[in-house]
């Protein structure tokens, strides 16, 4: 009851802190009367500038105008709470979830509820390497974040889910230097960062840098405890572990940018990605066993270092042709290399160790990929002179090809001593090297039939060559190929507010590399919540075919109310499959027949001005998703698919004072979660996630800003139970991570 009223306290001093600062704002822009009449022709000259912005700004909606569905995240809303991390500003957006506890690094992005490769994260329009973090981007790079909840032929079709594709900042026209400062602070973390960015043009010539860099320390305790139960129920296992670990991880990320204009109009691009990692730990694991068998080390200390790069180069020419048609080509390299070593000493009932292994392992992964796309502006019927008859039929076709290559070499050697009382030692020297080429071809029209019905039709063929080979495994090859026809319609109702939306798309997941690999990463306290894992080679793509359809009505200035829903249906559905090998339990994926999911959503937004004539200029946004899903081999109920968020809601309020000077807001977020049954033996079971977050941007003039925001203002704790059961009995494994609030500010100057 206490905890309840915690968070009730700090939801409603949420809501006074906007009401306060909007009724002090509007207050303040109302009191100096005289002398805003004095300064009359000033006043007068803002005016016309923000009508001339505003009226360039809504020529073009991507989500009402475009055929095929597309949600665009700005610049404006993704700096807006001063995040660091890419996670932090999409888990505020409609229909995105991110799994994990609270301000932790490592959460999975998720649409309708699915992460683990049915939603696809694309950076510029390509898939992001193996290994690279994507919460490791900063936000202060990117220019938007593109939202697509059904696919498109020029994106690759592996987005079950959906597509989030993350642009990175461009050259601008006009000139911009700024530098920001923060500093973030938990209780148990603290967190300063520094970004730049700069562009100008010289001529036809533009560029643009972005540079960040930040450091993350924390010292945190992780409670777990492990129950079970015989045959006939009674409890035979208690125990509870306690994981203090402490760290410190520094980044980088620098995205240089060259735009040339050429004499005949063309344009060439360079741009360039560069991200820089390293993290050390400290970790102290100690368990007590109250009833039952131990675990095989009841003290476990650890250190752990790791250091990761990536760099990537793309070049990208734009040739302009007769009757509006368009040549875009695009070439790119890439190199990702990782280096990790670990030092592990285990021990049982306070005696000396009787385990000390050391791991070093080392991956680099390079690619290289091009791509290509014609398009062009079609008419097939002339308007006629008089402006009657029949309207003129326009298309605009694309066709091009996506292609690439990448080599990845992995290397792990694992050394343990002979100490008296232990186990033989288990020393291994593992190497592998895996190629991956890819091909995919496709074409693509928007016809618009008449001014209210437009079609989106495309075709997509994608096939993938995986050959892999190892010291201590055979070569594998695996070739698998897609063909994704789709379909998407937008019809617009005569009265210009009212809009539906049909998509028909087939879509796939193929496996990832490291899952196709038959190699054993084992565990210290091997159990059936804590196993080894081992690729498959003879994993299937999973094939999906998709339903979407979406209301939408417009209304006022910048309202919107939207209903959708969603279905797919997933053949060659993968899961993790648990075996007792040799023994030992190991996981491993496999393919295991059908499985269905469904879902709604409901949006909102508006400014309340729409509603009140003389209301503050608070702008309000809120959503709610019900997902639903069946896996047809997996004994119900809760036989969720990928422990799918079963349902998630935002909540948010914007306010601007009238004069521009004060900006303040509150999101909220809540994810729910529930009981999962991944096997006929094995379950999940995941927490409420709720996420209270408030911000204030004061513009002190025209070159400094003050950004406030206070983060996870609950700080709800966050429980994970992994569960097995069988003839014999059960065993589970509950996880608390602990929650905090998270104080950032941040200094903003231009010059």
């Amino acid at each position: 009851m206490p905890a309840r009223q915690l968070r009730l306290t700090q939801i409603a001093a949420a809501v006074l802190f906007i009401y306060f600062a909007t009724g002090a704002a509007h207050a303040e822009a109302e009191a100096p009367q005289a002398p805003a009449k004095q300064q009359a022709k000033p006043a007068e000259a803002a005016p016309m500038q923000k009508v001339e912005i505003k009226g360039a700004a809504a020529s073009y909606d991507p989500r009402r105008d475009d055929t095929a569905s597309k949600t665009v995240v700005t610049s404006e809303e993704i700096q807006k709470y001063g995040d660091t991390s890419v996670n932090d500003v999409l888990k505020r957006v409609p229909g995105i979830t991110v799994s994990g506890a609270a301000g932790r690094s490592g959460g999975e992005i998720r649409m309708r509820g699915l992460g683990n490769g049915y939603t696809q994260i694309l950076i510029n329009g390509e898939r992001a390497p193996a290994g690279f973090a994507i919460d490791s981007l900063s936000p202060d790079v990117i220019e938007r974040i593109e939202v697509l909840r059904a696919a498109s032929a020029e994106f690759s079709t592996q987005s079950i889910a959906g597509t989030i594709n993350i642009v990175l900042k461009k050259a601008l026209k006009a000139a911009q230097r700024e530098v920001k400062f923060s500093e973030a602070k938990g209780s148990k973390f603290s967190s300063p960062a520094v970004s730049l960015q700069m562009s100008d043009k010289l001529g036809s010539t533009s560029y643009s840098l972005g540079a960040n860099a930040w450091r993350y320390m924390y010292n945190r305790v992780t409670p777990s405890f492990d129950t079970g139960t015989d045959a006939a129920g009674i409890p035979n296992l208690d125990r509870a572990a306690t994981l203090h670990d402490q760290g410190r991880a520094d980044g980088m990320n620098l995205s240089p940018r060259i735009n040339w204009t050429l004499g005949n109009g063309d344009t060439l691009t360079s741009q360039t990605f560069v991200n820089l990692n390293q993290f050390v730990s400290n970790s102290h694991g100690r368990t007590t066993t109250m009833l039952g068998k131990g675990p095989d080390y009841d003290r476990i200390d650890s250190t752990f270092s790791s250091h990761n790069g990536f760099g990537r180069t793309d070049l990208n020419w734009v040739h302009k042709l007769e009757e509006g048609a368009k040549l875009d080509l695009k070439a790119a390299v890439s190199d990702n290399r990782n280096t990790a070593d670990s030092l592990q000493f285990g021990g049982n009932n306070g005696l000396p160790a009787t385990l000390v292994r050391t791991v070093v392992s080392s991956s680099s992964e390079q690619g290289f990929s091009t791509q290509g796309k014609y398009s062009r502006p079609l008419t097939l019927v002339a308007a006629p002179a008089d402006g009657k008859g029949e309207a003129p039929t326009e298309h605009a076709l694309a066709m091009g090809w996506d292609a690439g290559i990448t080599q990845r070499d992995d290397t792990r050697s694992q050394r343990e001593a002979t100490l008296p009382g232990g186990l033989p030692p288990d020393n291994s020297d593992e190497g592998f090297s895996a190629k991956v080429a890819r091909l995919a071809l496709f074409g693509q029209d928007e016809w618009n039939l008449t001014p209210q019905w437009s079609l989106y039709t495309g075709v997509r063929w994608e096939g993938l060559d995986t050959r892999s080979d190892g010291n201590n495994f055979d070569a594998v090859q695996q070739r698998s190929s897609v063909f994704s026809p789709l379909m998407q319609t937008l019809f617009k109702f005569p009265n210009k507010k009212d809009q539906l939306r049909v998509a028909l798309t087939r879509t796939y997941k193929a496996p990832s590399t490291s899952s196709l690999i038959p190699r054993k990463f084992t565990s210290t306290n091997n159990s059936p919540t804590e196993p080894d894992r081992r690729g498959n080679p003879h994993l299937k793509p999973e094939l999906a075919l998709g339903l979407d359809a979406s209301f939408e009505h417009y209304w006022g200035e910048g309202g919107l109310l939207s209903a959708s829903a969603s279905m797919r249906r997933i053949d060659n559905y993968t899961h993790q499959g648990l075996l007792y090998e040799d023994q030992r339990w190991v996981s491993t994926s496999i393919n295991d027949g059908r499985a269905e999911t469904r879902g709604i959503e409901l949006e909102a937004k508006f400014p309340v001005r729409a509603l009140i004539e003389h209301a503050p200029a608070l702008d309000v946004r809120a959503s709610v998703s019900r997902n639903w899903s069946r896996v047809e081999s997996v004994p119900g109920p809760d036989n969720r698919l990928d422990q799918q968020t079963p349902l998630s809601a935002t909540l948010g309020v914007d306010y601007k004072s009238p004069n521009g000077m004060l900006s303040t807001g509150s999101s909220f977020s809540f994810r729910n979660g529930g009981l999962a049954r991944l096997s006929g033996t094995q379950g999940g079971y995941t927490s409420v996630r709720r996420d209270l977050d408030v911000y204030a941007l004061w513009k002190i003039d025209t070159q400094n800003n003050l950004r406030v925001a206070v983060s996870n203002l609950l700080g709800q704790d966050y429980v994970t139970e992994s569960l097995y059961s069988d003839a014999s009995g059960t065993q589970n494994r509950l996880t608390v991570a602990s929650g905090e609030t998270q104080l950032r500010v941040t200094l903003e100057k231009r010059f």
